[in-house]
């Protein structure tokens, strides 16, 4: 993968999704289970890309608007928050999703089978100082 400039490595690691599955092969990442996520900017109106580590809930896909641990939500959360319906790429497959924050005892359990499945998540409730938002990408027929 491209060192030093974002927009290359995000090229590279997208094509490596693609060429395996969802699981990248090389880098910080190799074996993660990531999706591509595409929403449109709540200031700007265009699409917005966003890769993901995700976990299955059903037939959802739910991923933690952690934005690294920042004490801040991430970009692209805001974007759903203001219109759910977006564009996801993952396992191979690519479909429209409605995204929905998961609330309360739901939230609560989502967030624990993450951490479970992504031991990395556990510390960034305390490292942000916030609680991390889940949020359900539910496949639309």
């Amino acid at each position: 993968m491209t060192e030093g400039d974002p927009a290359a490595f995000e090229e590279a690691l997208i094509a490596d999704i693609r060429a395996h599955g969802g699981r990248p092969s090389t880098g910080p990442l190799s074996g993660q289970p990531l999706l591509i996520m595409t929403s449109k900017g709540v200031k700007s109106g265009e699409p917005r890309r966003a890769i993901l580590t995700f976990t299955r809930d059903a037939g959802d896909y739910v991923v933690a608007g952690s934005n690294g641990g920042a004490p801040t939500d991430p970009a692209w959360f805001l974007n759903v928050e203001a219109d759910p319906n977006v564009s996801v790429e993952a396992e191979g497959r690519t479909f429209q999703a409605s995204a929905s924050v998961a609330e309360r005892a739901d939230r609560d359990r989502l967030w624990d089978q993450h951490v479970a499945a992504l031991p990395q998540f556990a510390e960034y409730p305390e490292k942000s100082g916030r609680v991390i938002p889940m949020v359900r990408l539910t496949p639309v027929p």
